[in-house]
């Protein structure tokens, strides 16, 4: 991991590079940023990346619930050093920031899950391995040394794959395990729809299934009746591009992947067992059993629920509508944060997603309770403009920003920004 610069040493090398006409490749400003990713990326990519649930209230509301808090700076303190570090289940992190699990990064660039993991490790902040990567996640530690790395987990209707996942993780070194409760189903995601675009029937975002010994070993037996199913009797123009691009995407090869059923029968399978509808508490027993590592449950928006986890033995929380992607109209995760913060009462560390756009949103989740943010579409439209450089640009400007809030609001390290700093509506009870 390289020295990371303060927020004015970050400052000035981007002032001083416009000195000799060098304005940033990847943009600072938000929108801005995810202006360029839309142009660099297919429609189809950036609709995925980019959409949410239905009319895509929540995805707003996300963003809502962060203009609602205001920032209350406080004068005359020493604020010459800022410590933006933060311990989270025994590892000292430099700042209360990870980067979210997200699928078929392949559709951002072709480097997709290896350029992340090399820019999170760059700066020292976790990447959590996603269920639907690109890559395999056994392809991530080389690039990352001792970095952090969690992983994220995808319940399927297998036990025995759920298993294999979690021991893969282990042996990749990974610190955590984050199960994402909100996708038993897919939502209902209208930018995709109007685009009768989902890229898992063409093979992308499956890496981690057609890497592992449990999935292919089901492959051997009869597979289940799904969406891919169809597939094989629509016989068109259309049809034979995607049968193209699945077996492009397919391990082993163009030309050998056309002449044998495998890429679609693995497609079959993996619709067919990827997520758990009947999903409950009573399950979580058999996780906790199969692994020492810390486990997180993502996707917690009400108190009841937070509570829960916490008597259940779960170890964390991340407040979380998964980016508005999943139920639209659902509350903002920065409203239910302090809600959850209050309900667990500092039994287990509680992190946040969904509206992060800037270092000034991380301020905020940390005045209201959370002990870190987890970072999302940003670094998947910096990975889009310029791969690994990309999401490193993207990471260091947010840290940047966040330390150089948090010294102007008159805070010198984390245990200092806390609810007095802000003003705004009332917390959900």
């Amino acid at each position: 991991m390289a020295e990371r610069p303060s927020a004015l040493g970050r400052q000035s090398e981007i002032y001083l590079a416009g000195v000799a006409g060098n304005t940033p490749t990847v943009p600072v400003d938000s929108a801005r940023l995810e202006a360029a990713a839309n142009e660099a990326m297919t429609e189809e990519a950036y609709a995925y990346v980019a959409g949410g649930a239905g009319s895509e209230s929540t995805v707003r509301e996300n963003r809502a619930a962060f203009e609602r808090w205001r920032i209350v700076p406080r004068m005359l303190r020493d604020v010459s050093a800022r410590d933006t570090s933060v311990e989270l289940f025994g590892e000292r992190l430099p700042a209360p920031v990870l980067l979210s699990p997200i699928g078929v990064l392949e559709m951002a660039h072709p480097d997709a899950d290896v350029a992340v993991a090399s820019a999170a490790a760059e700066s020292g902040i976790p990447f959590i391995f996603s269920s639907q990567a690109s890559r395999p996640m056994e392809e991530c530690p080389s690039v990352m040394g001792g970095a952090p790395r969690w992983f994220q987990l995808y319940w399927s209707k297998s036990d025995a794959l759920v298993e294999s996942f979690v021991r893969r993780a282990e042996a990749c070194g990974c610190s955590a395990i984050v199960v994402t409760l909100d996708t038993t189903m897919l939502g209902w995601r209208a930018r995709d729809l109007d685009l009768g675009y989902l890229p898992f029937l063409r093979g992308k975002g499956i890496a981690q299934y057609l890497s592992d010994p449990v999935f292919a070993e089901s492959l051997r037996g009869p597979l289940p009746e799904g969406p891919a199913a169809g597939a094989r009797r629509t016989i068109n123009l259309s049809s034979l591009r995607t049968f193209a691009e699945l077996t492009r995407s397919h391990p082993g090869g163009f030309w050998k992947n056309v002449r044998r059923a495998e890429p679609l029968r693995a497609v079959q399978q993996f619709i067919g067992t990827y997520s758990r509808p009947s999903l409950t508490w009573d399950e979580l027993p058999f996780l906790r059993s199969r692994t020492k590592l810390p486990i997180v449950l993502k996707g917690i928006l009400h108190p009841d629920d937070a509570r829960r986890a916490a008597d259940c033995g779960m170890d964390g929380i991340i407040v979380s509508n998964h980016g508005g992607r999943q139920v639209d109209g659902a509350v903002a995760s920065l409203d239910a944060l302090p809600g959850v913060v209050d309900a667990v009462g500092g039994r287990m560390p509680v992190l946040m997603d969904s509206g992060i756009r800037g270092g000034a949103d991380v301020f905020k989740a940390v005045a209201l309770g959370a002990r870190a943010v987890c970072l999302g579409r940003p670094y998947v439209y910096g990975l889009a403009l310029a791969g690994a450089e990309g999401v490193g640009e993207v990471i260091r400007n947010l840290l940047a920003e966040f330390e150089l809030t948090m010294g102007l609001a008159g805070c010198r390290s984390l245990a200092e920004v806390t609810r007095e700093s802000l003003a705004g509506p009332h917390p959900l009870v």
